[in-house]
């Protein structure tokens, strides 16, 4: 799958102004690497699933554009004039929604708002999506996932998936490049659960298809 060129640290400026008191402190915004290439893969056999991915929720603060930050006794702050360009649960969701349906292993991947008809939805919960104020500093993501059939209405598969790494700098963009590297591998490992699953629990054709 082709993917569009590394664009981690994308940011607009936008200058502020307050109160008669002149230009205020612009504000950066950043975004993660979105798959460029939605053309899904040609595969000979794939799952006979319609796949349907539910809303990631999450905190308020990570329903919101503030890039946040904490200290090892987990007191959290927010950053005022460096901010995402769309809430971190929102950006996660749109690269596994493209992931999943380039990655060409299911007959339908939708949304569920699309209100379209699935098998089976993925949905998550989104616990740490911040800059953790160490020595060095790190980008921690912390998310559980869990798919449910729902013809049964069962649980089927779910994992939690932690991680933290290193940012490799001392500011925000260090931090950001370092989430989005998280992501990324967040991302490719939930795609392994799940073909791990269907590989052991393989799915039959409905009549007629």
């Amino acid at each position: 799958m082709t993917k569009s060129p590394f664009v981690a640290l994308t940011f607009a400026l936008t200058a502020l102004l307050s109160g008669g008191c002149g230009a205020a402190r612009p504000i950066k915004y950043y975004q993660l690497t979105v798959p460029g290439d939605l053309t899904p893969a040609t595969d000979p056999s794939p799952l006979p699933i319609t796949l349907l991915l539910g809303p990631l929720s999450g905190s308020h603060l990570y329903r919101e554009d503030h890039i946040i930050y904490s200290t090892p006794g987990e007191n959290m702050g927010m950053y005022e004039s460096q901010r995402w360009a769309e809430p971190p649960t929102e950006m996660m969701q749109q690269i596994l929604f493209r992931e999943l349906r380039a990655s060409g292993r299911f007959r339908t991947v939708n949304t569920l708002r699309s209100n379209a008809r699935g098998d089976f939805i993925l949905q998550g919960q989104l616990y740490d999506f911040k800059e953790v104020s160490t020595n060095p500093l790190v980008a921690r993501v912390a998310v559980e996932y869990e798919l449910r059939d729902l013809k049964s209405g069962a649980t089927v598969w779910s994992h939690y998936y932690s991680h933290d790494e290193p940012a490799g700098g001392k500011d925000v963009s260090a931090v950001v490049a370092a989430l989005d590297r998280n992501v990324q591998g967040i991302v490719g490992q939930i795609k392994a659960g799940l073909e791990q699953y269907f590989a052991g629990h393989p799915v039959a054709p409905a009549a007629g298809q």
